[in-house]
């Protein structure tokens, strides 16, 4: 007869796993959107590469910007690889990448609003622009709370296994 233990340990490594993949395909997709987008947008759609990439110093503070996005992304690859083993779920490392994320989260916020700010001043589609930004401020303001309650619950955790060795 199976334990249960071996059972959950088993669902939990094909969750995080599958956790894992998902994480990947979305660190894919924005990398995707982010080459991808500037060919397509209206002013650069018969723009040559260097006009493109060279000429646009908001497309570079975008690249820029989006750095934090993918730390928090690897973070959480790490993260989840860490809960997928029994002996890495509540360590000091989990604590740290939780904390990494949401400082990201925080980071990416910033850059955001600044980059809203621009397109006010600079822009021509004002509307799009605040609404686009707003709405990756909810998004990154979701990550950002969601990964400062895990810090909480994985500190609680590992403060709870301390005082019971």
């Amino acid at each position: 007869m199976h334990s249960p233990y071996v059972t959950s340990t088993g669902m939990r490594r094909r969750s995080t796993t599958f956790l894992q993949v998902v994480t990947v395909l979305i660190g894919i997709g924005v990398l995707a959107l982010l080459l991808g987008e500037p060919h397509t947008e209206g002013r650069n759609a018969h723009a040559t590469l260097s006009e493109i990439y060279f000429k646009d110093p908001f497309l570079a503070y975008v690249y820029v910007g989006s750095i934090p996005f993918f730390i928090a992304l690897c973070q959480a690859f790490r993260l989840l690889g860490w809960i997928g083993s029994p002996e890495e779920a509540f360590s000091d490392r989990a604590i740290r990448a939780t904390r990494r994320i949401r400082n990201c989260a925080g980071v990416t916020i910033g850059f955001v609003a600044v980059g809203v700010v621009i397109l006010m001043f600079v822009g021509e589609e004002r509307p799009p622009a605040v609404f686009m930004g707003v709405l990756a401020t909810l998004v990154f303001l979701t990550i950002g709370a969601s990964a400062s309650a895990f810090e909480g619950l994985l500190r609680g955790a590992v403060e709870r296994r301390a005082e019971t060795t």
